[in-house]
């Protein structure tokens, strides 16, 4: 089981994660939402802009805060449950 820190020292199963997409778009605002609806979404953004959603082979829709790039990179890492980079996870916040 490989893990990927999704910030914050949160982590997920890469094993079970099927897409790691930005929230910007209407079907994924409308997938999050139903997430939500039923029960299923995790929110670990720690009351920060989402910035990347993860949907997973379970059905549930895990929202983080970091990067859907940074999410790549770790992912594509042979350590992704590693200690994170400390300036992937304090980002500052981008102007809206």
């Amino acid at each position: 089981m490989r893990l990927i820190n999704i910030g914050f020292g949160n982590m997920v199963c890469l094993d079970r994660v099927i897409a790691i997409v930005a929230p910007e778009s209407a079907p994924i605002k409308r997938i999050v939402q139903e997430s939500k609806d039923r029960g299923v979404c995790i929110d670990a953004t720690y009351g920060r802009k989402t910035r990347t959603v993860l949907i997973t082979d379970t059905d549930h829709v895990v929202l983080s805060a970091l990067q859907p790039e940074t999410l790549r990179r770790r992912a594509e890492s042979p350590g992704s449950a590693e200690a994170p980079d400390e300036a992937d996870d304090m980002t500052e916040p981008e102007d809206d």
